[in-house]
């Protein structure tokens, strides 16, 4: 019998351990995902720091951000969520979360199927005990059963799609649908200015869906400079501010505020997960602008404002939590349409599916001296 090697963690701050399970069989409505990348997202390490709000059921396997190629299917397991065939051999993507088209949300108000009431949430709520214990990206192989869990989606890609491209759909949707949202608001057109905030992996992103999507300008505030900043402009970002030189809002504030020009940017969005970004960014806005807030996926906490800004200044403030089932396809279309656009690639750096690999792509990330710290269990399949 064949074994395939799955990556726990037994808490936060625990150390990856990698286990053994047996080859699946695999049910009729079912396939076996060989996983060629996973990227390590901001959200796994909050999780791992201790930042998550709600119960999680540890010992379980991480990662979410996931490229891979079905290697077993059953004889019903015929398309993917967009009615697209698939087979063995397909290249696919499973996103985090996956409404289950049953509850409150789903049914009234489909346009926020985000906030599913019972969804089905891979690398976070299926704990390692669940059988056939593959339930996260930061393994050999994910297991994705239609009849064990109802609610899950999968995605074909394009054939000639590369899966480390494939890892990045997911954070990448997240993005296009915040701007999505501003847009369907009022509050994001043709040529406006845009100012992101965080130059993290979910940041550089950014910078290249505001460009895309019709942004004329874009300055991205952050840091370190290497890797990160740097990367920013080459995907867009006509300047940068680094937080570490411009230490203080003020100064952060008045040198966007001159960068910019005017009365300040159109929209600002914030991807840093840093709770003192919003009182920062609502200054660097026009009056009648609009903030975003897309980056505090878990609770850091918060932060003294006044609210007294928001209303004289008349401003637009929107939030936006992940994405619909129906938004995932424009990320995997704008990847593959840009493919040779931007150095998608340059944003990832590649480790090992070792217990070492794995605990040193977190630490990588968490020090920031990677942009997409990205686990590859199959080299074969990504070169």
């Amino acid at each position: 019998m064949n074994q395939i090697r799955v990556c726990t963690h037994a808490g936060p701050g625990s150390e990856p351990v990698i286990r053994s399970v047996p080859w699946p069989k695999v049910g009729k409505r079912a396939a076996l995902i060989k996983v060629g990348a996973c990227g390590v997202c901001g959200t796994d390490l909050h999780i791992l720091k201790g930042h998550w709000p709600k119960p999680l059921p540890w010992p379980f396997t991480l990662g979410h951000e996931l490229g891979g190629v079905i290697v077993e299917c059953g004889d019903e397991f015929t398309e993917d969520f967009m009615s697209k065939p698939l087979q063995v051999g397909s290249k696919v993507m499973i996103p985090p979360l996956m409404p289950c088209g049953r509850c409150y949300y789903c049914i009234h108000y489909p346009q926020t199927a985000n906030k599913c009431l019972t969804p089905v949430y891979y690398g976070r709520y299926l704990g390692f005990d669940k059988a056939p214990h593959m339930w996260g990206g930061w393994a050999e192989y994910v297991y994705v059963d239609l009849d064990m869990l109802p609610g899950t989606k999968i995605y074909k890609l394009p054939d000639d799609m590369s899966l480390r491209l494939g890892a990045l759909s997911e954070p990448l949707t997240s993005c296009i649908r915040a701007f999505n949202r501003a847009s369907r608001a009022g509050g994001f057109s043709w040529g406006d200015t845009v100012v992101i905030q965080g130059s993290g992996p979910i940041g550089i992103l950014a910078v290249a869906a505001a460009k895309e999507m019709g942004a004329g300008r874009v300055i991205c505030v952050g840091a370190p400079e290497e890797p990160r900043l740097k990367l920013a402009r080459e995907f867009g970002a006509e300047e940068t501010v680094n937080i570490e030189e411009i230490k203080s809002p003020q100064e952060r504030i008045a040198r966007v505020r001159e960068i910019v020009g005017g009365f300040g940017a159109d929209l600002v969005m914030d991807c840093s997960g840093h709770p003192s970004a919003g009182p920062e960014g609502i200054e660097m806005l026009r009056d009648g602008g609009t903030y975003v807030e897309m980056g505090q996926f878990t609770d850091a906490g918060p932060i003294e404002t006044s609210w007294h800004r928001i209303c004289t200044k008349d401003l637009n403030v929107l939030g936006s939590w992940g994405f619909t089932g129906n938004d995932l396809p424009l990320g995997v279309d704008m990847l593959y349409r840009t493919r040779d656009k931007y150095p998608w690639l340059k944003m990832q750096t590649i480790y090992p599916f070792t217990e070492e690999g794995v605990a040193q792509a977190v630490r990588d990330a968490m020090a920031m001296k990677t942009v997409k710290s990205t686990i590859v269990p199959w080299p074969e399949l990504v070169e």
